[in-house]
């Protein structure tokens, strides 16, 4: 968003201008970083042009561009290149314009005088917590192309563990949504006529034949509210999602559906390990690293597990101990994270950990993909074979008794 400024310098000087930030408060750190006192600062509107208007969802920043991003600051770092340069060069380079809106956010904060974790910091839709926390960390240390190597090593990971799972289900989801069309159109536009047929010529009719066109009038004459039923559930789904008790008790179920529960299980395990693996070798402290690790695991099951961890291990108690209690957590974890902790190798474990649980995923997806197929295929061939044999079946009957 921009901005516009009214301040005065340490001179006394009235001073005006314009920046551009995530929110206000961030405007006015930025201002005051320049050494200006702010007077007033207000957004500014942009007027409506029909040749310019911004759709944000189609210019969101994908985790891909996030990974390129992170390996090209790494590489500029590692060239001995100062941060300023490096926003600068990158977002002139930036295909996506949200992506080089926000570069050369960064950029004008960093030439104020603020850090690179905190100017990112103002773009928590791009850079997450544990982002942030893994900048920082470099920055303390003095090695931030170390830091910016782990994020694109790190991201690169996870980008590749989702995408192939998501990958996964497109092909599924694209056939069982193209079959629920065909069957709707045939029960709403094809059926209704066959059964007026089927009906004048008085004879019978099976069973099965009986329900489809029982289904096929229900279909046609109740076709809007079945819309509006569909678009309450779908309605309050989102909203009993977006309560406390709703979104853990979804998150409960996704872990409980047979095979997929198992999925999601070795993904949430993938991604613990390796963020605190990651944070450990970057020289950030247990602690820290479990209080990001909860926020991003993205399972409240699990982020309950790790947060409860963390009280433990804030008492005094080791790690491997603490998540030894939870039956979410396998055995053989704590058992390796005990033995990480007392040979002082403790991230290199994790690191381990989450490559094995990261092949788990791969064979996961693989098991469920392989699964999936014939299941789809048997009830596709039953549906259609119901709906033809529920239609035919009755026609053959008619044109044998003429």
């Amino acid at each position: 968003m921009l901005f516009e400024y009214n301040a005065v310098d340490s001179n006394g000087i009235f001073r005006q201008g314009t920046v551009e930030a995530a929110n206000v408060d961030a405007a006015i750190v930025t201002v005051q970083q320049r050494g200006y006192n702010v007077v007033s600062i207000d957004e500014i509107h942009k007027g409506f042009d029909l040749m310019n208007i911004e759709i944000d969802w189609f210019q969101k920043v994908s985790n891909k561009e996030v990974v390129i991003l992170s390996r090209q600051i790494a590489t500029l770092f590692q060239a001995q290149v100062s941060a300023l340069r490096v926003f600068r060069l990158l977002s002139a380079e930036a295909e996506n314009p949200q992506l080089q809106k926000i570069l050369n956010g960064i950029a004008e904060e960093l030439q104020a005088g603020s850090s690179i974790s905190r100017a990112m910091q103002n773009y928590p839709e791009v850079f997450s917590q544990f982002y942030v926390s893994l900048v920082r960390s470099g920055e303390e240390s003095g090695s931030l192309e170390k830091s910016f190597n782990y994020l694109a090593d790190y991201l690169d990971r996870m980008y590749q563990v989702i995408s192939k799972a998501r990958n996964a289900l497109i092909y599924p989801a694209f056939v069982i949504g193209t079959f629920i069309t065909v069957m709707v159109l045939m029960l709403t536009l094809v059926i209704p006529r066959i059964a007026q047929i089927l009906t004048d010529a008085g004879q019978e009719l099976p069973i099965y034949t009986r329900i489809v066109i029982g289904l096929s009038s229900i279909m046609t004459n109740y076709i809007g509210f079945i819309l509006v039923a569909l678009a309450a559930g779908g309605v309050g789904y989102w909203r009993f999602r977006q309560t406390e008790v709703g979104a853990r008790t979804i998150d409960e179920v996704k872990l409980s559906i047979p095979i997929l529960g198992n999925l999601y299980k070795k993904l949430y395990l993938t991604r613990i390990c390796d963020n605190l693996a990651t944070m450990l070798a970057s020289g950030i402290s247990m602690v820290q690293a479990l209080e990001v690790t909860a926020e991003v695991v993205d399972n409240l099951v699990f982020k309950e597990i790790i947060e409860n961890t963390l009280v433990e291990v804030r008492g005094g108690r080791s790690f491997a101990d603490a998540i030894s209690e939870y039956p979410e957590i396998p055995g053989v974890l704590s058992q390796m994270a005990k033995v990480g902790e007392e040979t002082g190798n403790l991230s290199s474990i994790l690191q381990t950990l989450s490559v094995f649980y990261n092949r788990e995923v791969n064979n996961a997806v693989d098991t469920v993909i392989g699964l999936i197929e014939p299941i789809m295929i048997v009830l596709l061939g039953l549906g259609v074979g119901t709906l033809l044999a529920s239609v035919l079946m009755p026609i053959y009957n008619i044109s044998n008794a003429i």
